[in-house]
């Protein structure tokens, strides 16, 4: 078959990517535990090697893997969660339909078609797919962390102009953050035990507990690291928008959810919350004559 050089460019970058994807679900795989999860991934796999057969038919070429964007994608899946991992390979790669699309007058109609399919299928798989621990609790992971973020970063901006002193802050930060932790871990364990899904109490109330640790530390430290009050907030502030930005990425890609309405949804309420107590904190300082 007679190619020109731009459908044959795209063929052979087509090519690449399913000779590249097929040893990342190979790879992973190979590496799974679980019965289900590890055939699913083994079909997939022999599915991509099939489709690069097919270019390869049309090419009469051997193209090699990206070693990079294997080990990248390996690595993010096993680290960040399988899931997450396949779908954001997946959206960066762009869909099958418009890299086919364009050279649907250079190739057989019936190959673009059965690889379409295929690759509509793989998506479902994916969703199937989902038997992770890390996400099976991430709702347990959002209650610890939308709780830390707009509770502390309002306590903060209270605290900052009631004490007038970074140590103090961190200090009064810590306490409120540690103490609100175990709480939110000890009701997140009874709300759970209570409920008749499948999630182990313990596990929940562990993701909600470390969730907000983790958010409480991220927020404090630049109380920790400089004397200047406000910069000191304002450098809190931007590390809560930052985690709020991860977070709710990782979780619009492992659960398909918009990400911009989450995002700004967040950034509004945390941000308020803590307008809202700043403005506060003045309020007591001045009633009740502090002068710290």
């Amino acid at each position: 078959m007679n190619l020109d050089k731009e459908s044959r460019n795209t063929i052979l970058q087509a090519q690449k990517n399913e000779i590249t994807e097929h040893l990342i679900y190979k790879k992973l795989s190979q590496s799974m535990k679980h019965p289900q999860n590890k055939k699913v991934l083994k079909k997939i796999s022999d599915d991509e090697l099939k489709h690069y057969n097919f270019w390869k038919r049309l090419t009469h070429e051997e193209v090699k893997p990206s070693k990079l964007r294997l080990w990248k994608y390996f690595l993010i899946s096993r680290l960040l969660g399988l899931t997450f991992g396949l779908k954001l390979m997946e959206k960066g790669e762009g869909t099958a339909q418009s890299v086919y699309e364009r050279i649907s007058k250079s190739v057989p109609a019936k190959g673009i078609k059965d690889i379409i399919k295929d690759e509509d299928k793989h998506e479902k798989k994916l969703i199937d797919l989902i038997d992770e621990e890390r996400l099976k609790y991430v709702g347990s992971m959002i209650l610890g962390l939308n709780d830390a973020l707009v509770e502390l970063t309002g306590a903060l901006a209270g605290f900052t102009l009631a004490l007038q002193n970074t140590r103090l802050i961190a200090m009064a930060g810590l306490i409120t953050g540690i103490a609100a932790s175990m709480s939110m871990a000890a009701s997140e364990y009874l709300s759970t035990k209570s409920d008749s899904d499948n999630k182990n109490p313990a596990k929940a109330s562990l993701y909600t507990g470390s969730a907000y640790v983790l958010t409480v530390i991220l927020l404090i430290f630049p109380f920790l690291l400089f004397t200047d009050l406000y910069f000191s907030l304002g450098f809190t502030i931007f590390n809560a928008v930052i985690i709020i930005a991860i977070f709710n990425f990782y979780v619009s890609v492992a659960k398909d959810l918009s990400f911009r309405k989450r995002f700004f949804e967040m950034v509004l309420i945390s941000l308020g919350i803590a307008a809202l107590t700043f403005v506060i904190g003045f309020a007591i300082r001045i009633f009740l004559g502090l002068d710290v």
